[in-house]
């Protein structure tokens, strides 16, 4: 078995890893009086999900979380960053509460303390409601005071045990990939729908920080996806465009949340289609955290294609080596944003909220190729952190192998490996890896 290069004693006394999951990927949304949610309507419609794969039964962890947090618990983890289903505290999104969800996720919390493991709450990992997607979902200014209504009644019961919290996890796959690429649910491709969706996000991840801090919350951050943006070549429009690119996946969020305004290259773009007073609405979004959480991956190679309609560019795949997702391997990039995020957060604590690879493996082969991303991407972070980067904690995706959205069950990021036939758990060598890696001596 290959070794991690990397111990927890090469990190600061203070330095905390975690393992992290979402709950529509693992929970099992046919059960529990989980409303129905537009992830559900997306599957059910033929060619958005391979094999027309859904998320009603996934790796079962509703019924079998006592066994997962077992996992997290030996593999020596400090922290699990779980999310929280909207729909399975609130079927219709609002009105009616599900109390089998909501002590569902009471048990869930204490279990965790129980085993010495901090909470890391994440209120909304995509699984909107369909009854207020049939509203409009994030085109939608209401859905801001909708979700921090639902904020308030999952916080109120489990908010007094939580050791982080964070509103929306990656709010570019919200509003840019879901509602301008079609990507994800709700799968359209409407840039007026988008440019609502991308500001009623960062208004709903004000709204429930309030919420939060109201209820006498704290250590309350923002978990935003990142990614590298290279021009595809030397060109003076190549590096336009990636610029504008960065603006749309990078800056954006950064810039609301942290500024209180949008970037310039990309109102540019989106301004024509936003909602009137959208101005009105910066204050709130930019609320006081405690700390900036980032999901990183891969990079992109862009061009400018002037034929193309705004943002006139294109993305390519480079010559790094891939993983199945056929993302490429390129841990610059999390070194660039653990320093450039500076430029918005200040000296604000930051935490690697994401980061794994997908690969096809099972629990009898190696998995050496997951053991060196996870490796790379730990050198990046502990050079970053020489350099100045005030990073606090590393959290990896995924601690088990699971629904990856519109790529249904194939793609697998687990530490451990998930027979979805049985949902029998094994271990895979990146896990045991860890577990040494990880043990205090």
């Amino acid at each position: 078995m290959t070794d991690f290069i990397h111990r927890r004693a090469d990190f600061p006394q203070d330095f905390q890893f975690g393992v992290a999951t979402s709950a529509y990927q693992i929970e099992g949304h046919g059960f529990g009086g989980a409303g129905r949610t537009h992830w559900d309507d997306f599957a059910a419609t033929p060619g958005n999900v391979v094999r027309a794969e859904h998320g009603q039964r996934a790796c079962d962890h509703y019924h079998r979380w006592e066994e997962d947090l077992d996992l997290i618990a030996a593999a020596g983890f400090d922290i699990y960053r779980f999310s929280a289903s909207w729909a399975r505290v609130l079927p219709d999104g609002r009105g009616a509460v599900n109390t089998e969800g909501l002590d569902y996720y009471d048990r869930l919390v204490d279990g965790m303390l129980e085993r010495g493991i901090k909470p890391a709450l994440t209120l909304y990992h995509w699984e909107l409601p369909s009854a207020l997607a049939d509203l409009g979902g994030w085109r939608n200014r209401d859905v801001a005071d909708w979700f921090a209504d639902y904020t308030d009644i999952l916080c109120r019961r489990i908010g007094d045990r939580i050791w982080s919290a964070a509103p929306i996890n990656e709010p570019w796959c919200v509003g840019w990939l879901s509602h301008f690429m079609g990507a994800h649910a709700p799968g359209l491709r409407d840039i007026r729908a988008t440019a609502r969706a991308m500001h009623h996000i960062g208004l709903a991840h004000g709204r429930a920080t309030q919420v939060m801090r109201g209820l006498g919350m704290s250590n309350l951050g923002a978990v935003c996806n990142f990614e590298y943006a290279l021009p595809l070549t030397d060109s003076d429009a190549d590096r336009a465009s990636a610029k504008l690119y960065d603006g749309i996946y990078n800056r954006w969020f950064l810039g609301g949340m942290f500024k209180g305004q949008y970037p310039a290259d990309v109102l540019e773009g989106l301004e024509p289609h936003m909602p009137k007073g959208w101005q009105e609405d910066m204050a709130a979004i930019r609320q006081p955290l405690d700390w900036l959480g980032l999901n990183y991956y891969t990079c992109k190679r862009i061009a400018h294609d002037g034929a193309a309609a705004w943002p006139h560019l294109s993305e390519h795949v480079g010559a790094l080596p891939k993983t199945q997702m056929g993302w490429e391997i390129c841990p610059d990039g999390l070194a660039h944003f653990l320093h450039f995020v500076g430029e918005y957060a200040g000296n604000l604590p930051l935490y690697v909220t994401e980061n794994g690879m997908a690969n096809p493996d099972s629990p009898d082969q190696p998995d050496d190729a997951r053991i060196a991303y996870l490796n790379a991407h730990l050198d990046a972070a502990r050079d970053a952190m020489a350099k100045g980067a005030n990073l606090k904690g590393y959290i990896i995706w995924s601690l088990l192998d699971n629904y990856e959205w519109s790529l249904g069950y194939e793609k697998r990021f687990g530490l451990v490996h998930v027979d979805f036939e049985s949902l029998q758990r094994r271990p895979k060598a990146s896990y045991q890896a860890l577990q040494q890696a990880l043990a205090r001596t």
